[in-house]
């Protein structure tokens, strides 16, 4: 069991970092419309920046990171930036979505993607499914030997 050294709950009101393999537009935009604080990847950062550096720089704003990038997830060595940089991360299930498709399920999402951070500390690795369900695969820094569904 794999645990971070300084967990913690996020602060709210809540501060989403769309990545950059979501794009710029419809999911930032949902989400502003929505009344959330949305930082966009190429807002903040160079375009070809590696993720190890910017899980760093956004684990320590204390941001919320959306993607559909599962890399982040299955490589050991962003895995282990993401978990060593505190961050919590909800990650599209599915790749293939389009933008429309990508804001609905986030948006579906946000009261689950709210439980979970209010009930567990960073770091943080859940996926969220098309119709807007998510199940936590790390919480607090541990992986979880089942994930657990968010209701």
């Amino acid at each position: 069991m794999l645990s971070a050294p300084n967990c913690v709950k996020l602060a709210e009101p809540y501060t989403f970092f769309v990545d950059r393999s979501l794009g710029g537009a419809f999911v930032a935009g949902a989400l502003r419309e929505a009344g959330h604080v949305v930082v966009v990847h190429d807002d903040e950062f160079e375009p070809d920046a590696r993720d190890v550096d910017w899980l760093q720089a956004v684990g320590q704003r204390g941001w919320i990171v959306l993607t559909k990038d599962a890399r982040i997830r299955t490589n050991a060595l962003e895995r282990g930036a993401l978990l060593s940089a505190n961050v919590a991360a909800f990650m599209l299930g599915r790749g293939d979505m389009k933008g429309p498709q990508m804001t609905a399920t986030f948006i579906a999402a946000l009261p689950r993607m709210a439980k979970v951070l209010r009930r567990w500390d960073v770091p943080i690795v859940a996926t969220v499914t098309a119709v807007g369900g998510v199940s936590v695969l790390y919480a607090s820094g541990a992986l979880l030997q089942r994930a657990r569904l968010v209701k």
